[in-house]
């Protein structure tokens, strides 16, 4: 059976050896069968021109005109066999059994020519049998019985069948082949990714730039009280990228809602309402006209465009055009943006998850068994003073370093909940800090049921869990204070202490608040250091500006 060379590895390892056995063991079958219908010198020599026709099929089946004809051989040699076997036989209804027999070699170079990708020999040889087949049935008036013809289409239509079959496993068997492994796959998309990304006007992957840049460019053909870029979530909810306007507006997250701006993501057509698309900061009866413009790539909508103006019918369908055609070709740059965020986000994690492993499995269980080792020589030695004092701070001093990998590993592996969100986080991990390091904390959440983008979550994350570490390490301080405020855009996140101050605070508590401020920067926040009266610190980080009072 023959086989071209893309599909040896995968379907025959050794597809010459393979075509022999198949055909002599197909062979010893029609031969076997046969031989209690017609003689026997018959069936042998009528077989023996069958494997002579094979035999260049097997020597060069890829050739592109010695493979071919040996096939076609093969075929017109069973179809004559079957006939002359059929009419030899002993008896005529043995005979239409004994060509069946025969015939059920078609097959072979049927399936052959399939796996030799040969797409229109199939039809040929199978078309090539058919004539033969009917000129032996018209020329031999002893095959006439309505058997031999039945048999005749049967096995037709069985080799075509076979040869169907055949090809629909090489080209399964091909695609996967050819489909890139999934690391390898990635490996190319992300190098790919990089090369783009450094190519991009300012290298800008930032949602929230983009978000910002997006309203600018919308607002210059369609003025607005108040816009906004939304993005999804999850969770059929929205968060809001960036806005602009007066005042903040507590917009319209949910997809389940009869809004304009479920409507737009739901059609993925622009949207005009006469009523505010806002939870807030529009007074009762004032008139206002909205609209919403989808962001869609591709099939795919990543995201909206919300306008307010506070005027009835602010937004005709010539100016609709003209914003939906600015919105357009920036769907692509914001569902990129948002890709990558989230792709450095999934490293970041992964990378943290990672370090905590190694942290725990290595240096964490080596210092353990250092402190064990000490705990025995404590144990066993006679009852020097000086000697057991040293071993005695030796050992506390290995119970901090553990304790403080304890903590160390408790943050990196703090994750943003999907459903906890920002300040459970935040909560959770002034709540262990703060029984470790034998501190009274006092929480303050307020946290809306808008969720920020979680990429600008994780960042806040990070920041509160170094200025706790901070108070914890160098402050002194008998209490914390720890308040979260979150109303997307809008976030503040303040920590407070009543220890010593930033007076006297070693290098690494600097490297932290460096740390903290290129944080900031990287969400487009607002990172605030200042005493606290009477005594300690205060670091906060602000995120937008902030919300109107009462209007939430």
């Amino acid at each position: 059976m023959a086989a071209d060379e893309p599909l040896t590895p995968i379907l025959l390892p050794r597809p010459r050896l393979l075509g022999l056995a198949v055909r002599a063991t197909m062979l010893a079958l029609v031969a076997a069968l046969s031989l209690h219908a017609a003689p026997a010198q018959d069936v042998l020599g009528w077989l023996a021109l069958m494997a002579l026709a094979s035999a260049p099929a097997l020597v060069m089946p890829e050739h592109r005109v010695i493979g071919p004809l040996s096939r076609l051989a093969e075929v017109v040699t069973t179809c004559l066999a079957a006939a002359a076997i059929a009419h030899a036989a002993h008896r005529p209804a043995v005979g239409v059994g004994a060509a069946a027999i025969v015939l059920s070699y078609l097959w072979v170079p049927a399936v052959a020519a399939t796996l030799a990708r040969r797409r229109y020999e199939v039809p040929l040889l199978l078309a090539a049998a058919a004539v033969v087949l009917t000129a032996a049935r018209v020329a031999d008036s002893e095959l006439g019985p309505a058997g031999y013809t039945g048999s005749s289409i049967l096995w037709l239509g069985l080799a075509a069948v076979a040869a169907s079959v055949a090809a629909s496993l090489q080209h399964s068997l091909l695609s996967q082949r050819d489909s890139p492994q999934p690391y390898a796959e990635a490996t190319r998309l992300l190098t790919q990714l990089r090369s783009v990304a450094r190519q991009l006007p300012g290298a800008n992957l930032d949602p929230g730039s983009l978000a910002e840049h997006l309203l600018d460019e919308v607002r210059a053909v369609a003025p607005a009280s108040r816009a906004a870029v939304l993005s999804t979530s999850g969770g059929g909810r929205l968060v809001v990228l960036a806005q602009m306007g007066a005042d903040r507006v507590d917009w319209e997250t949910g997809l389940d809602t009869d809004s304009a701006i479920a409507d737009a993501w739901a059609s993925q057509q622009p949207q005009t309402a006469s009523r505010s698309q806002a939870r807030s900061a529009v007074p009762p009866g004032s008139e206002v006209s909205a609209l919403v413009v989808p962001l869609v790539a591709g099939v795919r909508t990543v995201g909206l465009i919300a306008l307010e103006a506070d005027a009835p019918a602010a937004y005709p369908p010539s100016l609709v055009a003209q914003a939906a055609q600015v919105a357009a070709p920036a769907a692509l740059r914001l569902e990129a943006a948002l890709l990558f965020d989230e792709v450095r986000s999934l490293a970041t994690s992964e990378e943290r998850q990672r370090l905590a492993r190694e942290i725990h499995d290595g240096v964490a269980q080596e210092l353990v068994m250092v402190g064990y080792g000490i705990d025995n020589a404590l144990a066993t030695l006679p009852d020097p003073a000086a000697t057991t004092e040293e071993l005695r701070v030796l050992r506390s001093e290995v119970t901090r370093v553990i304790t403080e990998l304890r903590l160390s590993l408790f943050e990196l592996r703090s994750e943003v909940d999907r459903y906890g969100g920002l300040a459970t986080a935040i909560a959770d991990y002034a709540r262990t800090v703060g029984q470790s390091a034998g501190l009274r904390v006092h929480l303050s959440l307020d946290e809306s049921t808008a969720r920020l983008p979680a990429a600008t979550e994780a960042e806040l994350l990070r920041i509160a869990q170094e200025a706790i570490t901070n108070a914890r390490k160098h402050a002194g301080a008998e209490n914390l204070w720890v308040t979260c405020t979150t109303d997307p855009p809008f976030a503040e996140i303040e920590v407070s202490d009543d220890g010593h101050g930033m007076v006297g605070q070693p290098k690494e508590g600097r490297y932290g608040l460096a740390i903290m401020a290129e944080r900031a920067e990287r969400i487009r926040g607002r990172l605030e250091i200042r005493p606290r009266v009477p005594s300690g610190t205060t670091v906060a980080v602000v995120l937008g500006s902030a919300p109107r009072r009462g209007s939430v």
